[in-house]
C-alpha cells in the first residue's frame, strides 16, 4: 500500500473517530414519570425548624458534661459525689421533657422504663452484676384516632465512657458521644411538642449503649411486646461535628445515613428472594433513610423557598461503622426500619478516651469540640423527617409486582395504609439498579391497570417500564404532599428459581 493510500486510510478513520456519537435511543424508563424533585414545603414544619435553638442544645449539653461520669454501671455506686453519675442525669432528662410538657399543657406522656439488667456472660462482660437502667422518653400522641396507632421515635443514648469502659468515677463528659444525640432527641421534643400531628412521635433518651445496647435493646423489646407500630427509628450518635484546630478533612455540610440491608434475622426463603431480586438495597431501613433524603431536599436544599442552610445527608449502605454499633441495631433486629445519624468525619482522640494532655495532643470527648450549630442543623433534619412521617398516611401495603408473563410492561399492585383515616394519594417511584435514591416518580392515578391485571380487591398501576431494569417503590401521600416512605413490590407468585 503506497503512501498516499495509508494517508487516506488514517485520514478516513480519523473523521470517523471524531464523528459525534449518534443520539442515545430513549430508555423506557425516562419516557413517562418525571425526575424526583422537593415537595412544596409545609409552613408549619418550615417554622418548627426555625424555633431550633443552638444555645438550648449547648444549654443541655453543658448540663450533662456536669454529671461528671454517666457510665451506665455507675447505677451501682453509693461513694460519688452527689449530682453526679447516670441516675442523676436520668433523673434530669426526665425533669426537662416534664417542663417541655408543662409549657404544652401536658400534651408529652413522660415515661420511664426502669428496669435491672442482669450480668453478662462470656470473657470481658461489662456489666457484671445487676445494674439498674433507665429508658427516659416522652410520647406526643397523634391527633388523628387512627394515624395515632402509628409511631416515629427518635433517639440518643445518654450514659457515657472514657477508656476504660469500667470506669465511673474519672470524667467521661461524652459531649459528642452522646450528649449530641441526646440533645437532639431533647430539642425536638420541645420544640415539636407546641405542634399537633395525626401520628404519634416518640423522644427518648437512653442509658446502656457503651455497655452493650442494653437500653435501647429493652425498648425495642418493650415496642415489640406492647404491639407498637413503629415505622420509623432515628437514632442520633455522635452528631457532634467535631470540631479539631487543624482538621481539614471534617464537612460540617454533610451527615451520614446508616442503615441495615437485608436483615440476618429474617426467614432463610425471604433472604434467598431478596439476593436473587437484588432487593438487599431496599429494606425498610434503607427506605426510611430515603425518606430522610427525601425531606432534605425539601427543607435545606440551596434555593427553597424555607431559608435554611445547605445540609446533606449522605446515605451509607451499611448497618454501621467498622468495630461499631448503635442503638438503631436494637431496633431493628426486631423488625423496626431505623437508622442512625453520624457527624461526616470522626475524632477517635475524642470518643471514649481518659480526658488528658498528653504530647501536645489533648484526649477526650469534651464541650469546646462540639459544634452547636451543625447539631441544630441534625436537629432540624431529623425534625423535617418525623414531621413529614407524622404528617404522611403511612406506608401502603402488601406491594407487590406482576410476574406471572414476560413482558416489558410493570404492574404494581398494592394495598391502603393501615393507619389512616383521609384520603390517600399513591406514588410510583424507581431507579436505575445502580442508583442509591429514587430517581423518577408518577401519579399511580395517571396509570391505572387495565384488563386481566385490574383488581377489584387492590389498588394497582401498569407503566411501561421494564421491572428488569429498575428498581419501583409505591408511597402514600395526603393532599398536601406529605409522603410515606417508598415500599417495594415482592413478586406477586413465588419465583420459578
Amino acid at each position: 500500500m503506497n503512501r498516499l493510500c495509508v494517508a487516506a486510510l488514517v485520514s478516513s478513520l480519523t473523521l470517523v473517530a471524531q464523528k459525534p456519537p449518534a443520539t442515545p435511543a430513549a430508555v423506557d424508563f425516562r419516557a413517562v414519570g418525571s425526575p424526583v424533585k422537593a415537595a412544596t414545603a409545609d409552613a408549619e414544619i418550615a417554622k418548627a425548624l426555625r424555633e431550633v435553638s443552638s444555645e438550648r442544645i449547648r444549654s443541655n449539653i453543658a448540663r450533662l458534661v456536669d454529671f461528671n461520669n454517666r457510665t451506665t454501671i455507675s447505677s451501682n455506686d453509693t461513694d460519688l459525689k452527689p449530682g453526679t453519675g447516670i441516675l442523676p442525669a436520668a433523673d434530669w432528662i426526665q425533669s426537662q421533657f416534664e417542663a417541655y410538657s408543662k409549657e404544652c399543657g401536658g400534651c408529652l406522656e413522660v415515661k420511664v422504663d426502669d428496669f435491672i439488667e442482669p450480668p453478662q456472660a462470656g470473657a470481658r462482660p461489662r456489666i457484671t452484676r445487676p445494674t439498674r437502667l433507665k429508658n427516659v422518653y416522652a410520647i406526643l400522641r397523634g391527633t388523628d384516632p387512627a394515624a395515632a396507632k402509628r409511631m416515629y421515635l427518635v433517639t440518643g443514648h445518654y450514659d457515657t465512657r472514657e477508656t476504660d469502659v469500667m470506669n465511673t468515677h474519672d470524667p467521661a463528659p461524652g459531649a459528642n458521644d452522646d450528649s449530641s444525640g441526646t440533645a437532639v432527641s431533647m430539642e425536638s421534643a420541645r420544640v415539636l411538642s407546641h405542634y399537633r400531628f395525626p401520628a404519634t412521635l416518640v423522644f427518648v433518651t437512653v442509658a446502656g449503649e457503651e455497655q452493650g445496647l442494653n437500653g435501647s435493646h429493652h425498648l425495642a423489646l418493650l415496642a415489640k411486646k406492647e404491639g407498637w407500630q413503629l415505622e420509623g427509628v432515628l437514632n442520633n450518635d455522635i452528631v457532634g461535628g467535631d470540631t479539631t484546630p487543624g482538621e481539614t478533612l471534617q464537612n460540617k455540610s454533610l451527615v451520614r445515613i446508616f442503615s441495615q440491608g437485608i436483615l440476618p434475622s429474617a426467614p432463610v426463603e425471604q433472604i434467598r428472594q431478596m439476593l436473587s431480586l437484588g432487593m438487599d438495597n431496599d429494606s425498610s431501613s434503607r427506605e426510611l433513610a430515603r425518606e430522610v433524603l427525601d425531606a432534605d431536599r425539601t427543607y435545606f436544599t440551596t434555593g427553597r423557598t424555607v431559608a435554611m442552610p445547605t445540609f446533606r445527608p449522605v446515605m451509607q449502605l451499611r448497618l454501621d461503622r467498622y468495630l461499631r454499633g448503635g442503638d438503631h441495631k436494637s431496633f431493628s433486629d426486631e423488625g423496626f426500619p431505623a437508622i442512625r445519624f453520624t457527624e461526616w468525619r470522626e475524632n477517635f482522640d475524642h470518643q471514649h478516651q481518659h480526658v488528658r494532655m498528653e504530647n501536645g495532643k489533648e484526649y477526650g470527648d469534651l464541650l469546646k469540640f462540639d459544634d452547636f450549630n451543625y447539631i441544630g442543623n441534625v436537629a432540624r433534619l431529623n425534625m423535617a423527617a418525623l414531621a413529614t412521617l407524622a404528617k404522611s398516611p403511612g406506608i401502603p401495603q402488601n406491594v407487590r409486582v406482576v410476574t406471572s408473563n414476560l413482558d416489558n410492561g410493570s404492574t404494581l399492585k398494592w394495598e391502603a395504609p393501615t393507619a389512616w383515616s383521609g384520603p390517600v394519594k399513591y406514588q410510583i417511584v424507581w431507579r436505575e439498579t445502580a442508583a442509591t435514591d429514587w430517581q423518577y416518580s408518577a401519579d399511580a392515578a395517571s396509570f391505572p391497570a387495565a384488563g386481566a391485571n385490574a383488581d377489584a380487591a387492590a389498588l394497582a398501576a401498569t407503566l411501561p417500564v421494564s421491572k428488569d431494569n429498575v428498581f419501583f417503590g409505591v408511597r402514600a401521600c395526603d393532599g398536601s404532599g406529605h409522603c410515606s416512605p417508598a415500599v417495594a413490590p415482592v413478586p406477586d407468585r413465588p419465583s420459578r428459581y
